[in-house]
C-alpha cells in the first residue's frame, strides 16, 4: 500500500520518517519474479556451510521441547557463554539476534534530547534505531577511500562528535558494509577516550572472522570500562541465521537496566539448543574460517582481474568498489540468478557487498560478474 497513512499521526515521533529496513532479496522472491531457477544468495553475510553436525543434532533434540514456552531467562546457554568469556552470568543478555540487543540498548537508554553517535558507512540498524527513539543521530566521518582501511571507522573522528548530549557510541569491529576494523592500540585508545558517562556499544557480529587476523577481543576491556557493551551473535560464523540468537556482555547494572526491557522469551528453544551446542563444534568452526578466507582471496582476485577494486575484509563479505554506479550491474546479477547486496542506502552508490560462498558459488559469481561489466559498459 502507498500513499498517506491515516494512522501517521498517532505514530511516536521518532517513527514518521523512519524506512523500513530491506533484508538482501530471498531466493524465493527472486525466482519469482524473474522466472528463474538455482539462483544463488551471496547478500546477506550467511554461512554458506549453515549449522554444524552438533547444532542440527541438537536442534533434532529440541524439536520435542517447542510445545512449551523456552526459559525465559536463558540460563543454561547464559552460563555457557559467561564460562566462555569468564564473566559472570549476571553479565550476559540474550537476544533475537544481536539486532535484538542492539535495539534493547537504544531502548533502554535513549530519549528525545540525548546524542548517539556512530560512523558514516556503519551498519544501518544503528541510525533506525537512534530515530525510533526520538535521540539525535550524530555520525562521524569516515576515513576516506584512499588509505589503508578505506571507509573506515575514524576514532578521531568519534571522539571529536563526543559532546555533553552524547549519551551512546557505536563502534563495529569489524564493521558492516566496508569489512574495515580498528587495531588493538586504535581500539584501546578510544575506549580510553570516550567518557565514562558515555555508554559504548561495540557491535563484534563478525569476531569469529576477524579474530584470526588479529582484530581485538573487546570483551578484554570489559573490566576495565564498565561503561562497554559488547554484542555478539550466532548468526554469522556459527551458520544459525534463521533461529536468531545473539547476546551482550557488559556491567551487571547495565545487563539489569537492559533485562528490564527484554521480552522473557525472546530466543526460541531450538536457538537457546543449537546456539549452545554451536559453541562446542570446533570443528565446524575452523571449517567455516577456512572456506571464508579462501573465499575472500579468490573474490578478490577474481575482482581485481576484472579491475574491480575490493579491499581486504575482516568478515565474510568484500565490498566491490565499480568507480560508477553500480545498480546496473546488480540488475544483470539478478537476471542471472546472483543475488549480491547493492549498498547505495548506506551512501555508497558505486560499491555491492559479495558474501563470501564456496568455492563454486563464488566462481559463479566472478563468472556472472564479468558478463555483467561487459554489459554495463
Amino acid at each position: 500500500m502507498t500513499g498517506h497513512n491515516r494512522f501517521e499521526r498517532f505514530a511516536a515521533p521518532g517513527v514518521r520518517s523512519l524506512k523500513p529496513y530491506v533484508p538482501g532479496k530471498p531466493h524465493s522472491k527472486l525466482e519469482r519474479e524473474l522466472g528463474i531457477k538455482d539462483s544463488i544468495k551471496l547478500a546477506s553475510n550467511e554461512n554458506p556451510l549453515g549449522p554444524g553436525p552438533l547444532a542440527r543434532a541438537a536442534l533434532s533434540e529440541a524439536l520435542a521441547g517447542v510445545g512449551h514456552y523456552p526459559d525465559g531467562s536463558g540460563h543454561a546457554l547464559r552460563a555457557k557463554l559467561a564460562r566462555l568469556h569468564g564473566v559472570d552470568i549476571a553479565q550476559v543478555t540474550l537476544g533475537n539476534g544481536s539486532n535484538d540487543v542492539l535495539v534493547l540498548l537504544v531502548e533502554t537508554f535513549l530519549v528525545p534530547g540525548v546524542e548517539a553517535i556512530y560512523a558514516q558507512y556503519a551498519f544501518a540498524v544503528y541510525p533506525a534505531a537512534i530515530e525510533a527513539s526520538g535521540a539525535t543521530a550524530r555520525i562521524a566521518p569516515a576515513r576516506p577511500g584512499d588509505v589503508v582501511q578505506p571507509l573506515g571507522h575514524d576514532p578521531i573522528a568519534i571522539v571529536a562528535a563526543i559532546g555533553p548530549r552524547t549519551r551512546m557510541v557505536f563502534i563495529a569491529n569489524p564493521n558492516n558494509p566496508t569489512g574495515t576494523w580498528l587495531a588493538e592500540d586504535e581500539l584501546d585508545a578510544l575506549l580510553q577516550a570516550i567518557p565514562e558517562d558515555v555508554l559504548v556499544v561495540l557491535d563484534e557480529a563478525y569476531h569469529e572472522y576477524s579474530a584470526p587476523l588479529g582484530v581485538p577481543d573487546g570483551t578484554r576491556w570489559l573490566a576495565r570500562h564498565p561503561n562497554l557493551v559488547v554484542t555478539r551473535t550466532f548468526s554469522k560464523a556459527f551458520g544459525l541465521a534463521g533461529l536468531r540468537v545473539g547476546y551482550a556482555l557488559s556491567h551487571p547494572d547495565v545487563a539489569n537496566l537492559i533485562n528490564r526491557v527484554r521480552q522473557p522469551f525472546n530466543v526460541s528453544v531450538p536457538g537457546l539448543a543449537a546456539a549452545a551446542a554451536a559453541l562446542d563444534d570446533r570443528a565446524h568452526l575452523d571449517a567455516t574460517l577456512n572456506l571464508n578466507r579462501a573465499g575472500i582471496e579468490q573474490l578478490r582476485a577474481g575482482l581485481a582481474a576484472l579491475d574491480v577494486s575490493a579491499p581486504p575484509s575482516a568478515g565474510n563479505f568484500i565490498l566491490a568498489d565499480f568507480g560508477r554506479p553500480a545498480a546496473a550491474i546488480d540488475e544483470l546479477l539478478l537476471r542471472s540468478g546472483v543475488i549480491v547486496r547493492p549498498v547505495d542506502n548506506y551512501g555508497l552508490p558505486h560499491h555491492l557487498r559479495i558474501t563470501t560462498g564456496t568455492s563454486a558459488q563464488n566462481e559463479r559469481l566472478l563468472s556472472s560478474m564479468a558478463q555483467a561489466l561487459a554489459k554495463a559498459r
